[in-house]
């Protein structure tokens, strides 16, 4: 790998060749070409960083645009990369996103971030730096801090972004939007969110054996800007959302697809306050233990956010691990509530209630009678080439021509409320450690980024990165 400055040699040779080579460079317009034809020209070529599991998907996802070329593929694990390989033969190959980014930033436009979640900011902005746009799987960060250095970064380098929360381009969200506006469930007080995650192992602790090393890992590289430790086959590849190392566990991998539709329609912004409660493993009869490092086995979660223009308070709370909120009293005993695989948000109002599934899916009001007697037109244009196609076309047209569903300005607050949820999980293990009788309620000072009465809760809020990993935002 280059060294540092050699790398910003590289980087300021590429910005004046690219400026020369524009000064005479000609462009041949796509109807010379001929109808159907996508000029070299219009294509975005896109490198994935992670392009196993859901980077795999990612992917093929933009492949469905025409305009879409995957010309790089980076994995740190190549029995993840294999069927990306297969999909996109001609594509490079890459272990370390670093070296990806300084030998072929000359030749992509656009970069996808697909890695477990503590490469997500980093990878992101190193990407950014370099003038490329960026769509980063969710949750968009692994911390707070990161969310919201990911948030201004999106404005300073100009660059096109979008979460990897498909559903903000899904009708079901926008048609929640509309009956809010509308008045229809009148001022949002409380709203209600639940998932079936997880459906991995959490609330266990660290593995406590050491497994033989798979030869196609690289596993230096896979830790990232984690520290140190040793390699266990329960991390990978999916099992590292249990893991605050690695992951974000059950509200981080589904907080995102669930809390949107909500965050949304109501209009939210930066929490206030945050408390919760949590499932924890006992060892012994009326002992708790529990597991700084692991995410719970469960848990329940209450954030608050303040009014708006003279409308009330807002309390949100959210449920996994199998806890749910009690049935409205509108939905019929027989009704789904949420969605069949175990997920839902329900918003109540003070004239009324709506609810949805995942990804803002088949949206009701309450009772579900209303849902065809409610009539109003549609205010909020739809996103029928969907979620990584609009990013594409939002990175062709360039920064700030075309709107996208979740870029990091709206992303950021949403991923930072949801970061808040877990850092009130792992300042619960702190109260515990001190035998507290009961938790505190913590209270946020979002421009400050800081919790103002438990000091010891803001180790939660940026991380520290293992030596050679640090970054500057």
């Amino acid at each position: 790998m280059k060294k540092k400055n050699e790398i910003s040699r590289s980087r300021r040779e590429f910005l004046k060749n690219s400026s020369l080579a524009a000064a005479g460079f000609f462009i041949v317009p796509r109807h010379v070409l001929g109808r159907g034809f996508v000029a070299p020209s219009d294509k975005l070529n896109i490198a994935g960083i992670g392009v196993g599991g859901k980077g795999q998907s990612d992917l093929a996802g933009f492949a469905v645009s025409p305009n879409a070329n995957v010309v790089v593929l980076c994995d740190v694990d190549d029995r993840q990369a294999v069927n990306s390989v297969k999909k996109f033969p001609n594509a490079k190959r890459y272990k370390d996103f670093r070296e990806m980014l300084d030998k072929e930033h000359k030749h992509i436009d656009a970069v996808s971030v697909s890695t477990p979640d503590n490469v997500h900011a980093i990878a992101a902005v190193a990407a950014m730096q370099l003038g490329k746009h960026v769509y980063v799987q969710k949750p968009l960060t692994h911390d707070i801090y990161e969310a919201r250095m990911l948030t201004e970064a999106a404005k300073r380098y100009k660059v096109v972004t979008q979460m990897g929360n498909q559903g903000a381009s899904g009708d079901g969200v926008r048609q929640m939007q509309e009956w809010y506006q509308a008045g229809i469930i009148g001022d949002a007080t409380s709203i209600y969110v639940w998932t079936n995650r997880p459906v991995w192992p959490q609330g266990m602790g660290t593995p406590k054996t050491q497994d033989e090393m798979p030869k196609e890992l690289d596993w230096d590289l896979w830790l990232g800007p984690a520290q140190v430790q040793d390699y266990h086959k329960e991390y990978v590849p999916f099992s590292w959302r249990g893991f605050w190392a690695f992951g974000t566990g059950a509200l981080g991998d589904m907080g995102c697809h669930l809390i949107d539709p909500a965050f949304k329609t109501v209009g939210l912004g930066y929490p206030t306050e945050v408390e919760c409660s949590q499932v924890s493993i006992y060892e012994k009869m009326w002992t708790p233990v529990y597991y700084p490092e692991s995410c719970p086995a469960a848990s329940s979660i209450k954030l608050k956010f303040a009014g708006k223009d003279g409308k009330p308070d807002v309390k949100m709370y959210w449920m996994d691990g199998g806890i749910k909120p009690e049935r409205p009293d509108e939905l019929g005993p027989d009704e789904v509530f949420g969605d069949r695989d175990g997920n839902g948000v329900l918003i109540v109002g003070s004239k009324g209630k709506m609810m949805c599934g995942t990804y803002g899916a088949d949206p009701k009001l309450l009772p579900t009678s209303r849902t065809q007697e409610v009539n109003i037109p549609k205010t909020l244009a739809r996103v029928p080439e969907g979620h990584y196609v609009q990013w594409v076309n939002a990175c062709i047209a360039g920064y700030g021509k075309m709107e996208v569903s979740s870029p990091f300005e709206y992303a950021g607050p949403l991923t930072e409320t949801i970061l808040m949820g877990n850092l009130a999980l792992r300042s619960w293990n702190i109260q515990a450690d001190k035998k507290f009788t009961g938790r505190k309620k913590l209270l946020w000072d979002a421009p400050n980024m800081k919790i103002t009465n438990f000091d010891e809760a803001n180790q939660f809020v940026k991380r520290e990165y293992r030596k050679g990993w640090e970054v500057k935002f």
